[in-house]
């Protein structure tokens, strides 16, 4: 593992332990020409994704893409980060085990809206307003309204 401080390529692993999520592994490492210390984890990939966009293009899949838009959506939202964690990771098996390497943009959003939908509302309709490209208020008013349960007035 190359060091991040000086780029050596020699580091030590100190010390290795499961991470919290429990599907990953949290090593601790040292880097003898710079003495830098670090964290990497190390993951199990059961298969490697490809992402189908929406105008065709194809790109590796990428978790930290992935988390990233997760946590945007989740700032400032009451939510345990193991929570977010395990949707995150259950979102990546899932994906895996779908038993296509190449999978639609479109679909892999439709997962997170799902898992968002379950965990917080207000997460959902952040993520929803990007993923469905929200162009005015008017667009969040009528996604919200459908969100909302009817009562016999309506």
């Amino acid at each position: 593992m190359r060091c991040p401080f000086c780029g050596n390529i020699d580091t030590q692993v100190k010390d290795s332990r499961p991470a919290e999520d429990h599907v990953s592994i949290r090593r601790r490492r040292f880097c003898p020409a710079c003495g830098g210390r670090f964290t990497t984890y190390e993951r199990v990939q059961l298969r490697d994704l490809v992402v189908i966009k929406t105008n065709g293009k194809r790109e590796d899949f990428d978790r930290d893409k992935l988390e990233r838009s997760i946590r945007i959506s989740m700032q400032k939202r009451p939510i345990e980060p193991e929570r977010i964690d395990q949707m995150i990771s259950g979102i990546v098996r899932r994906l895996e085990s779908m038993g296509e390497t190449d999978i639609p943009s479109n679909k892999i959003g439709e997962i997170v809206m799902e898992a968002l939908a379950r965990i917080d509302t207000v997460a959902y309709v952040r993520f929803a307003s990007v993923y469905k490209n929200f162009q005015a208020a008017d667009d969040f008013e009528d996604f919200v309204h459908e969100l909302r349960p009817q009562t016999p007035e309506e």
